[in-house]
């Protein structure tokens, strides 16, 4: 692509291409020139670099390509240009300008570069080929830190940055300590002194390209030693235990060596003791040496701990040991650790702790055998047994009797004494201040009551003697001579308290139940019944009873006085009461003494006394509540009210109607049945014969004249009926249903007369009636018949004080009528004039007005 531009743009941009393509230097022939401003370049893998160069074409010649290769020209042929190779395609760039300059530029650099590169160009003359001799040696090159191949503490270091070829470009260099940069701008980094704890990483920079990073390895001799155990812990006798030393040190410790005390044990990092035992206890050092010298750890104890062993008990003082003094027991014994717990024991039982026991006041009860158990953490162990042996005078006396229990009247007794004495002890028995016996045991055969008492037993030694504590011998019987009493004597009023106590002679002491005749009411020696009342009444015992036997009291008979109650009435016979019958209202009630009187009241009025009332045909003026009132000397009551219900069929039947007074068509009505019965009635509505409704009321709404005529009500219940007075229900309306009849005909022969009847339906009764021919404005007759003289249309109206109807028109008839033409005209005719004639008047008198009276005359006449 490059050698098309240069054709196509000939001569125009011959300078441009030639000043792009030249690059490194030739040995100048014939006028052709390469120079190579440096014949070697040292440079980093991956950074960037210029090989600078300049180039001379014969004058003749035009340049037609200029480039850069790793070959020599051989035989004519075109070595491969680098711009067009892959390895570089990216990272080289041509430099070429106006002054021939043929630079070439390198970018990201790799070891596989390091190469001779040579700068080639060609002109438009045959044979114009020139590479420039020599050419230009790349060397690629890794920064390295150098470090001392041997360091040892304190030493003062110096890290060198180092490369395989001298840079071309004079560098700068970074140097950087665990990442950090320092100071230092040289190849060289010095560090003085150097520690063992040196542990940092370094490494250096140039043209941002960065060494591997270096660790000093710095060498010292031995430090921070300590010595482990294990396990670790307490160390028991019998046990292993391994020491392990360890420590720091650079090349690592070769030789450990182990000392108890001054004395070398062992050598190797570990020291195993197995089995130990006590003759291990002491102090353990760890030396650990390597070329740079040595050092010795801190001291370990190893302290071996065992259980107790040779436990021991000695006594003070010695020899007899009397009740009452002071003895030390002491317990020895040898333990690592120390022995932290001394137990003494007396036979099985821990009885104190502490290397001594001391009983102070020693008493036969610190007698026995005494061991000391010694223990620490690891064990213990039981001493051998001392027995001690206090001697002492009787004590604990105590006497037993057999059989044991209850001691009942004929029946053989022992005592049998007992002490607690050493040396062993004499029995002497006593009955109150008497010596009735000696030795262990004393019987008495048949016991009697003459044994009854107290006994005691004396027991004796060569210390001392004590008495036992009285036994008392009680001798047992059952009750006897049971009696009851009753307190506060006299009469027994309801509403007291009255105790009743029973008493009786029995051995062991008696127990009381308390009995109504059957029934156990109470326990104890007295049986007290407060606010006492009449249900109390009764006979009543005690029983008094122990193991042995019972007995039961007289009876006492209880009698409880109190005011009339639980009053009630009854009535014969039980049912309903019917009106006419009779009855007995009989008074019961409890009451002690009993009743002495009864009276009888009805509501607040005394009706009678005695303890029965008896109404005869009894009517319902009786029925009400009853109540009986019963008295005797301490009180009185009244009964609950009796009510007394008499029964009768209805009576007193009576209807009403509303509203009251005139009862018109269309309005509404009821009638009201009332009536006395008991129990209540039924109502039926009956209107003549017939069933018209039930209830106590009976409406009628929109009443009309069909509803007129008698009602009566028919009262009911279960003992009777009664029908009631009739009531007359007058409904008033106006005339309707208005007619005419004719007689004899509608039609007749001149001369004689036909006669109309007007007839309708009032109430009241008509009043009117009014008789008119159709094309006449007046009536022509009134009544209720019309003789109608002539032919023509007639009808009626019938009118009362609630209104009118007019009846349909009839037609009548007469035959044969000139002579009634006649008359007909005439009367026409002489109606005619007579209106004329009015008139006539009428304008006279309203000329005269005017003064024309004359001429009213003339016109009249």
């Amino acid at each position: 692509m490059k050698v098309a531009l240069l054709i196509s743009l000939r001569m125009s941009l011959t300078v441009f291409l030639l000043f792009l393509l030249l690059i490194p230097g030739v040995v100048a022939q014939d006028g052709w020139a390469v120079n190579y401003n440096s014949k070697s370049v040292c440079t980093l893998k991956g950074s960037a670099l210029s090989m600078e160069c300049t180039y001379t074409p014969p004058s003749n010649h035009s340049v037609q390509k200029a480039f850069w290769t790793k070959e020599l020209v051989t035989s004519g042929s075109e070595p491969p240009d680098l711009s067009d190779d892959p390895e570089y395609r990216g990272r080289v760039q041509y430099l070429g300008d106006e002054h021939r300059d043929c630079s070439l530029r390198f970018k990201n650099v790799t070891e596989t570069d390091q190469s001779k590169y040579y700068f080639i160009f060609i002109t438009n003359q045959p044979g114009g080929k020139y590479q420039g001799a020599g050419g230009v040696d790349l060397s690629v090159t890794d920064l390295q830190v150098e470090v001392p191949e041997r360091v040892i503490a304190g030493d003062n270091v110096t890290l060198t940055c180092k490369t395989t070829c001298s840079l071309t470009v004079r560098p700068t260099f970074t140097w950087y300590r665990n990442g950090s940069s320092l100071s230092s701008s040289t190849d060289q980094l010095h560090l003085q002194p150097v520690s063992s704890d040196n542990k940092d990483r370094y490494h250096c920079a140039v043209l941002g390209q960065n060494s591997p990073e270096v660790t000093l390895n710095v060498r010292y001799g031995p430090k921070n030693i300590s010595v482990s155990i294990s396990p670790s812990g307490k160390i028991v006798e019998g046990s292993s235990v391994t020491l392990t030393c360890s420590s720091d040190a650079n090349p690592p410790v070769q030789n450990y060596t182990w000392l108890k005390g001054t004395s070398l044990v062992a050598e190797g990092e570990t020291y195993t003791m197995k089995n130990i035992s006590s003759v291990d206890s002491g102090e353990y050092k760890c030396r650990s040496s390597n070329e740079h010298g040595q050092k010795l750890s801190e001291a370990l104890t190893l302290n071996v701990l065992h259980p107790p062993k040779n436990v021991s008990v000695s006594i003070s003082p010695s020899g007899e040991i009397v009740e009452g003094r002071s003895v030390t027991l002491t317990c020895s014994s040898v333990a690592n650790p120390p022995v932290q717990n001394y137990t003494w024991f007396k036979g099985t039982s821990s009885v104190g702790k502490g290397e001594t026991y001391t009983m102070k006041e020693i008493s036969s009860v610190d007698s026995g055998q005494y061991k000391c158990r010694s223990s620490n953490e690891h064990g213990e162990k039981l001493s051998e047994a001392l027995t001690l042996n206090v001697l002492y005078p009787p004590k604990n006396i105590s006497v037993s009797i057999n059989p044991s229990g209850e001691i009942v009247e004929g029946r053989s007794v022992t005592l049998t004494c007992s002490s607690d004495a050493n040396p062993p002890v004499e029995y002497n028995w006593i009955k109150g201040t008497s010596s009735v016996g000696k030795g262990e045991t004393y019987t008495m055969k048949n016991i009697s009551s003459v044994d009854s008492g107290e006994y005691k037993c004396r027991s004796s030694n060569e210390h001392g003697e004590k008495f036992s504590e009285a036994l008392t011998v009680n001798v047992l019987y059952p009750p006897k001579s049971v009696s009851v009493s009753i307190s506060p004597s006299g009469e027994i009023v309801e509403g007291s308290s009255v105790n009743l106590t029973c008493s009786s002679d029995g051995n062991p002491p008696v127990e009381y139940n308390w009995f109504k005749g059957t029934s156990i009411v109470g326990k104890g020696e007295t049986y007290t019944m407060k606010n006492i009342s009449s249900v109390d009444s009764g006979q009543y015992k005690c029983r008094s009873s122990n193991e042995h036997g019972e007995k039961l009291s007289e009876a006492l008979n209880l009698n409880v006085l109190y005011p009339p109650k639980n009053i009630s009435v009854s009535i014969s016979p039980s049912g309903e009461i019917m009106e006419g019958s009779s009855l007995n209202l009989t008074c019961s009630s409890d009451a002690n003494p009993p009743v002495q009187n009864y009276t009888w009241f009805k509501g607040a009025s005394l009706v009678a006394e005695g303890e029965t009332y008896t109404m005869k045909n009894i009517s319902s003026v009786d029925s009400g509540q009853y109540k009986c009132r019963s008295s005797n000397e301490h009180g009185e009551k009244v009964s609950e009210a009796l009510t007394l219900n008499v029964l009768y069929p209805p009576k007193n039947i009576s209807v009403s109607v509303s509203p009251y007074g005139e009862i018109m068509e269309g309005r509404s009505v009821t009638l009201t049945c009332s009536s006395d019965a008991n129990p209540p009635v039924e109502y039926n509505w009956i209107k003549g014969t017939s069933s018209v409704g039930k209830g106590e009321t009976y409406t009628m709404k929109n009443i009309s004249s069909v509803d007129r005529g008698e009602y009566n009500c028919r009262s009911s219940n279960k003992h009777g009926e009664k029908l009631s007075e009739a009531l007359t229900l007058n409904v008033l309306y106006p005339p309707k249903s208005v007619s005419v009849s004719i007689s004899p005909s509608s039609e007749t022969a001149e001369g004689s007369s036909v006669n109309l009847t007007c007839s309708s339906d009032a109430n009241p009764p008509l009043q009117n009636y009014t008789w008119f021919k159709e094309g006449g404005s007046s009536p022509v007759g009134s009544g209720h018949s019309y003789m109608a003289p002539q032919s023509g249309i007639y009808y009626c109206e019938a009118q009362n004080e609630h209104g009118s109807q007019k009846s349909a028109a009839v037609t009548v008839t007469v035959k044969g009528g000139t002579g009634v033409l006649i008359k007909v005209i005439c009367i026409v005719v002489g109606v005619v004039a007579l209106w004329v004639a009015l008139l006539c008047i009428v304008f006279c008198v309203r000329r005269n007005r005017q003064g024309s009276t004359a001429t009213c005359k003339t016109q009249a006449s």
